[in-house]
């Protein structure tokens, strides 16, 4: 029994002793302490990506950045530039030299493949367009020349001035050697340009020169161009220098020239193409043909053109200088009443009398065929040749008037519901 007391005593004592340092510890209630978790960081936004001069090896643009240009960049030959749906590309200001422009040289090629939902626009710096985003708020289509544009250049048959085989792309200075287009590979492939909108473009190079929205210069028809869209450019919406390549699904607002245009012995297909003109556009079509012993001609069709009857501008067409073509199924409307199509000069005359320009079924909204006219080309030293039946007489035969918005012919308009113009101007498609 002592033993057992003299037990407790000692145990009573040890408990004492190891309680004495510490008063505050409640030995019956467990500690369990968790960590402070660390919070967690914000992601970054990725930096904008400055692109100069020449591109050498195969690159990857993505959507998740915007790619500023400085200057011209230059697709190298033999080189693949892939942009990613959803990919913004911005210009910067500058002109002359410091003309901003991406520009695919021979052999070289680009494969920008946007979605209706995704399209990959170029448009300027000063534009507030960020990534994700389809449009900025802070420019219109007035806001014109803020940068250069998208040049495409192959190596398909275009007929130029004394026969050479290549020449040098409008828009590019002469000494910059990856200006140069033309050749003999009518199949050459220059790439996939589709759902492309082009903004607020045509800065000046020199005088009187300023670069289109997109240049097809000599591209072949292994190229994909489809569903393109340009707004707001100084110089034409689209322009073609010769090549074969087809284009369809077009559609220009606003340009300060001409919505489209074609030169030197283009041979594909335009298909399926609108325009709306804008406050200083002139011509929705303005066509030249071969300038050398090479020729040939195009086909367009399916087009619906929008005039403009508040300025002095604004034309339906101008066919010029040998200009060679299949014109059909145009449907127009909101041009003044002295708007006109053109007969340029006595070469595109007599192309009209040998059937190598012809027009087929134009629907006219308020006006009549009296739009067509053949003019005295000044500089000729020959006579002029006069129609008989005249141009307009003979328009006849392929023209109707009908009420705006009851036209049988023109353009698939629902195509162009995922377009800037679309959204900026509320056109209903």
């Amino acid at each position: 029994m002592k033993k057992l007391i003299l037990s407790a005593a000692v145990i009573a004592s040890m408990l004492a002793a190891s309680c004495s340092d510490d008063d505050d510890i409640i030995v019956d209630e467990p500690i369990n302490e968790e960590p402070t978790p660390e919070p967690e960081p914000e992601p970054e936004t990725p930096a904008d990506v400055s692109k100069t001069g020449l591109i050498d090896a195969d690159e990857t643009w993505t959507s998740d950045r915007i790619y500023v240009l400085n200057q011209k960049v230059v697709v190298d030959d033999g080189v693949t530039l892939t942009i990613k749906p959803g990919t913004i590309i911005k210009g910067s200001t500058g002109s002359g030299s410091l003309a901003s422009a991406l520009i695919v040289a021979r052999g070289g090629k680009l494969m920008a493949e946007g979605t209706a939902e995704e399209p990959i626009i170029f448009t300027s710096t000063e534009d507030n367009i960020e990534v994700g985003q389809t449009a900025g708020t802070n420019l219109d289509q007035t806001d014109q020349g803020l940068w250069g544009g998208l040049i495409v250049l192959g190596k398909a048959t275009s007929s130029f001035k004394g026969d050479v085989d290549e020449v040098q792309i409008e828009g590019i200075p002469a000494d910059d050697t990856f200006g140069l287009y033309g050749g003999t590979v009518d199949d050459d492939n220059s790439g996939v340009l589709k759902y492309i909108s082009i903004r607020h473009g045509g800065a000046l190079i020199g005088e009187g020169n300023e670069i289109n929205g997109l240049t097809l210069g000599g591209v072949g028809d292994d190229t994909v161009i489809e569903n393109i869209e340009v707004v707001a450019n100084v110089d034409d919406g689209i322009e073609w220098f010769g090549g074969t390549v087809d284009s369809k699904n077009l559609f220009v607002w606003a340009c300060g020239d001409d919505s489209f245009d074609v030169d030197q012995a283009y041979s594909g297909t335009i298909e399926n193409v609108m325009t709306v003109l804008g406050s200083n556009s002139d011509h929705a079509f303005e066509i030249d043909g071969p300038e050398g012993s090479y020729l040939d001609s195009f086909v367009l069709k399916n087009a619906t053109i929008v005039g403009n009857t508040d300025t002095s501008g604004g034309e339906y067409a101008d066919f010029r200088s040998n200009a060679q073509a299949t014109v059909s199924n145009v449907y127009a409307y909101g041009f003044k009443a002295d708007s006109d199509v053109e007969l340029d000069n006595n070469q595109v005359a007599q192309n009209f009398l040998d059937g190598d320009l012809t027009f087929e079924s134009w629907e006219i909204a308020g006006d009549d065929n009296s739009i067509f006219v053949e003019k005295v080309d000044s500089d000729a030293s020959e006579s002029q040749i006069i129609l008989s039946p005249s141009f307009t007489e003979r328009a006849a035969n392929w023209t109707s008037e009908v009420n705006e918005g009851e036209q049988t012919v023109g353009a698939e308009t629902s195509v162009f519901a995922w377009t800037y113009s679309n959204e900026k101007a509320g056109l209903g498609f």
